[in-house]
C-alpha cells in the first residue's frame, strides 16, 4: 500500500508542480499587463543578456567548486572538472524528474566511493548553507542601503554577527568533518551569490536602468528564498509572484520586477539543460535510477558499512 501510495506520489508530483506555476504566473499576470512584460524582453539589450548570462554561469562554476570542498571534506576525492561535470548533470536532472539533481549526485557518489549516504547527504546540505549564509550577507548589506527598511544598521549588523558566530559553533559541535575550511567555502559561497547579483544587475541594465538597484536586488534575494520551497515547477512562478508584492512594498516598477526574475530563471534553466550533453555524450555517467531503485540501493549499501561515520 505504501509502495503504491508512493508510487501515485511521484506520477502526479510533475504535473501539480506544473499546475502551481500556472497558479502563481495567472495571479501575477493579474496584476500587471503581460504586454509591458512582453515589451522589456522585445527591447532587451542582447550584450547585457550576455552579461547576466556568462556571469550566472559563472557562479554555478564557484558553486560546484565550493561543493568539492565539502565532498573532499569526507574523502570523497573528485576532480574539480569531473565535479563540474557532475553538477551539471544534477542540474538537468532537477528539471527532468525521476530522482532530481541531488538524488543522482548522492547515487554516483554512493556508488563510487562507498560513502554512508547520510554523510554525502549532509555535505549537499551544508554546502546549500553555506549559500543561504551568504544571501544573509548580502542581504544585510542591501537592508543597509535602504532607507524605506527603518532597521538601525548597527542592530542588523550585531544579528548577522551572532547568527554567524551560533552557526560556526554548531558546524563545529555537530559538523567538524565538513568544517576545515569554513573561511575558503563561505567565501566561495560569497563569491557565487555575488556573481548572481552581477547577473541581476546585467539584466536591469539591458533596459538601461538608471533607478536605485538596491530595492531590485534585496528583493530578488528575498524570492530566491521563497524559491527554495519546491511547489513549483523549473523555477518559475514563486519569484515572480514574490516580486510582484515586493513591488508594492519597495515602489518597483512591476513590470521591470517580474521581467527581472523571469529573465533570470529563463537563463538558470538554459545552463540547466547544458547538462544534458553529458546525458548523451558523456559513459563515465550511467542514466538515473528510479526513486525507488536509488532508495533500495542505498539501504543495501549501507548496510556494508560498519560502525559509526569516520572521523578524521
Amino acid at each position: 500500500m505504501e509502495n503504491t501510495g508512493k508510487k501515485v506520489w511521484n506520477a502526479l508530483k510533475g504535473p501539480l508542480k506544473i499546475a502551481v506555476t500556472c497558479a502563481l504566473i495567472y495571479f501575477v499576470f493579474q496584476k500587471i499587463d503581460f504586454r509591458d512584460v512582453k515589451a522589456l524582453f522585445l527591447s532587451s539589450d542582447p550584450l547585457f543578456i550576455f552579461l547576466a548570462f556568462t556571469s550566472f554561469f559563472l557562479s554555478q562554476i564557484v558553486s560546484s567548486w565550493r561543493l568539492l570542498g565539502f565532498l573532499k571534506a569526507i574523502d570523497i576525492n573528485l576532480s574539480f572538472w569531473y565535479n563540474f561535470r557532475l553538477y551539471l548533470l544534477g542540474m538537468f536532472y532537477n528539471i527532468y524528474g525521476g530522482i532530481g539533481g541531488d538524488g543522482y549526485k548522492i547515487y554516483i557518489l554512493r556508488k563510487r566511493f562507498q560513502q554512508p549516504t547520510k554523510r554525502i547527504i549532509f555535505a549537499l546540505l551544508l554546502d546549500r548553507i553555506s549559500g543561504l549564509w551568504a544571501v544573509a550577507l548580502i542581504s544585510v548589506i542591501l537592508i543597509i542601503l535602504i532607507p524605506r527598511i527603518n532597521v538601525p544598521s548597527g542592530m542588523t549588523l550585531t544579528a548577522f554577527a551572532a547568527g554567524t558566530a551560533l552557526y560556526y559553533f554548531i558546524l563545529q559541535k555537530f559538523f567538524r568533518d565538513y568544517n576545515q575550511n569554513f573561511v575558503k567555502s563561505h567565501l566561495k559561497a560569497a563569491a557565487v551569490q555575488s556573481l548572481q547579483i552581477v547577473s541581476v544587475i546585467c539584466i536591469l541594465l539591458s533596459q538601461d536602468f538608471t533607478g536605485k538597484f538596491s530595492p531590485y536586488l534585496f528583493s530578488f534575494l528575498v524570492s530566491s528564498i521563497a524559491a527554495i520551497v519546491p511547489i513549483g515547477a523549473f523555477g518559475f512562478g514563486t519569484r515572480e509572484y514574490v516580486m510582484t508584492h515586493a513591488s508594492g512594498v519597495f515602489e518597483m516598477d512591476q513590470a521591470l520586477a517580474v521581467f527581472l526574475t523571469l529573465a533570470f530563471s529563463i537563463l538558470s534553466t538554459i545552463v540547466s539543460l547544458s547538462g544534458v550533453i553529458f546525458v548523451y555524450r558523456s559513459a563515465e555517467f550511467e542514466p538515473p535510477p528510479s526513486e525507488e531503485d536509488a532508495q533500495n540501493f542505498e539501504k543495501e549499501a549501507d548496510k556494508t558499512i560498519e560502525g559509526p561515520f569516520p572521523s578524521r
